[in-house]
């Protein structure tokens, strides 16, 4: 997909350990405590651990998210990414869930994640399995966004990046509001 859009594809984990490395030699470079590394294989996250503040993690379970901090060790941020969508009945959260994550089954890599977090090739078909939204999609009242968005503290996030779905263009400024209130 990298180079039908004209870009050069390279593995991202040597891509990033080179980027790190321009960084550390740069003029005015970033100090490690003052950058995070997007990291979901372990690869990545042990790169996140040696020369980062730490891991972003992205559309993972709270389950994903303690073999992270078990990886990271004790030191490193740990800031998942948690799907949202406030919509307390099932059919409908479910299918904006399924109209967001639709383009991330198509992706091998966001595929391969998901099968090392236990689902199977049922899961990934027709838009998803029930089991497949439920555990990626945070869906219901603020209270139950809130209560995953623990489950991800409890499993050892230190903070947890709450993406608000809609099924609509522009920015979900209602959603951040029933959250703060929820949150706080």
């Amino acid at each position: 997909m990298v180079e039908r859009s004209g870009g050069h594809y390279a593995r991202p984990y040597a891509k990033m350990r080179d980027y790190l490395d321009g960084l550390d030699v740069a003029d005015g470079p970033v100090p490690a405590d003052r950058r995070m590394i997007g990291a979901n294989g372990p690869k990545m996250v042990s790169l996140a651990a040696d020369r980062s503040a730490g891991a972003l993690t992205y559309m993972v379970t709270p389950e994903r998210t303690r073999w992270h901090r078990e990886r990271l060790g004790r030191g490193p941020l740990l800031v998942p990414e948690q799907k949202v969508v406030l919509d307390a009945d099932p059919v409908s959260a479910r299918a904006t869930a399924r109209a967001h994550l639709a383009i991330y089954l198509t992706l091998p890599n966001y595929v391969g994640n998901l099968v090392k977090m236990g689902f199977d090739a049922d899961d990934l078909t027709d838009g998803g399995s029930d089991r497949l939204v439920d555990a990626l999609v945070a869906w219901g009242t603020p209270e139950a966004v809130a209560r995953r968005a623990r489950a991800h503290h409890d499993a050892g996030a230190d903070q947890v990046a709450l993406h608000v779905v809609t099924g609509d263009v522009g920015l979900p400024r209602q959603g951040w509001r029933e959250l703060a209130a929820a949150l706080t």
